[in-house]
């Protein structure tokens, strides 16, 4: 029997989940909605089968779906999320971050009670396969992580629809829309609560010759956030966002007592400089404390997983796995929980680095 998917959202995200469910045996999108019709055209292009709505109640109202998948952007999640429960109860997979402001949190907290079926968070990251293997060696490898440093060097913010993504009324900010799920890594490879944020950010370089009706964007391009954790590790992010051309756009290390792991991935296959030679694999390096020399493994990816995304295969790794709880049941791996935390991580952040403060949570 066929999985049939709706999805809302026909950018950047949209299209990369349209590619990679493509890629899923048993599984297409039968409907799609965007209130762009250019958009709606170009999600055809890539789900020719599908139905495309304008609106949600539309879309609702004539389909039978067993998934939904939410790629609009940031801001329209929760009332979309609550749009979708007036008419059905089926898994849903939303793309991050869950909610932008922060009187969303405690609607986010409602919906989670009341909706009738599980809610995946999707958050990429966890599945990139460097990422991954971190995640399960990095307690045996440390010996329990004290020290976490996630860096991200990378071009700037790309183009989005009606330009939303450039003002953080409609982001949430930097901490909270590029940085969300590093946060989310940090509670799931420290295996705690952060206690504690000191920020500082700014608008370096990026953005400021632009203009959109008469407004200037106020996002962030660059800065540093550092949370302690409940079980005393100390955990740090690195952005620069006008690091256009660098070899690795993310590197992460986690280090304890008895050593250090870290893995580093190159950004995205298309935006890879032609000038600077093949685009490197993501890789994964062990730097135990003992005899054996330190290892590096490099993640070869399947060329059709490179070509569906810009997430070095994670999405289509995280779309598997949802997939499975839509058809046998269970609990998602990131939940409404995981989401609600990693984005009051950064709305927090956002806010110590706009106070030039420190906050508990």
């Amino acid at each position: 029997m066929t999985t049939k998917y709706g999805l809302i959202g026909c950018g950047m995200m949209g299209v990369e989940h349209l590619r990679n469910i493509a890629l899923l045996p048993g599984a297409e999108v039968a409907a799609l909605c965007d209130p762009n019709p250019s958009q709606r055209g170009l999600g055809l292009q890539v789900a020719p089968n599908a139905r495309a709505y304008k609106t949600i109640a539309e879309m609702m109202s004539v389909e039978t779906l067993d998934a939904i998948v939410i790629a609009s952007p940031n801001y329209t999640h929760v009332r979309q999320m609550k749009e979708i429960a007036r008419h059905t109860a089926v898994p849903i997979l939303c793309e991050k971050p869950l909610f932008t402001a922060p009187a969303d949190e405690v609607e986010v907290e409602r919906f989670q009670s009341e909706y009738g079926a599980p809610v995946w968070v999707a958050m990429e990251y966890r599945y990139m396969p460097p990422v991954a293997a971190l995640i399960e060696q990095a307690a045996s490898v440390t010996g329990g992580v004290k020290m976490l440093t996630l860096q991200e060097h990378r071009f700037p913010f790309l183009e989005k629809v009606d330009n939303w993504n450039r003002f953080n009324a409609n982001s949430g900010g930097t901490f909270v829309e590029k940085c969300c799920h590093f946060f989310d890594l940090m509670r799931l490879i420290i295996d705690s609560e952060p206690v504690r944020v000191s920020a500082s950010a700014t608008q370096f370089v990026n953005h400021l010759d632009e203009s959109y009706d008469g407004k200037v964007p106020d996002i962030w391009d660059g800065g540093y956030a550092l949370f302690d954790f409940e079980n005393g590790a100390k955990a740090m992010l690195e952005l620069s966002m006008f690091a256009d051309g660098t070899k690795w756009n993310e590197e992460i290390h986690a280090i304890g007592p008895l050593g250090k792991i870290a893995c580093r991935m190159p950004g995205p296959q298309r935006f890879w400089p032609s000038e600077l030679g093949a685009s490197p694999h993501p890789q994964l390096s062990l730097y135990p404390r003992s005899p054996k020399r330190p290892e590096t493994v490099e993640m070869v990816l399947d060329e059709s997983l490179v070509a569906a995304g810009d997430h070095h295969g994670s999405t289509f790794y995280q779309h598997q796995k949802f997939l499975k709880m839509v058809r046998e049941g269970g609990a998602p791996e990131v939940s409404i929980s995981d989401g609600r935390k990693a984005v009051k991580m950064g709305l927090l952040a956002q806010e110590a680095a706009a106070h030039h403060t420190t906050l508990t949570f």
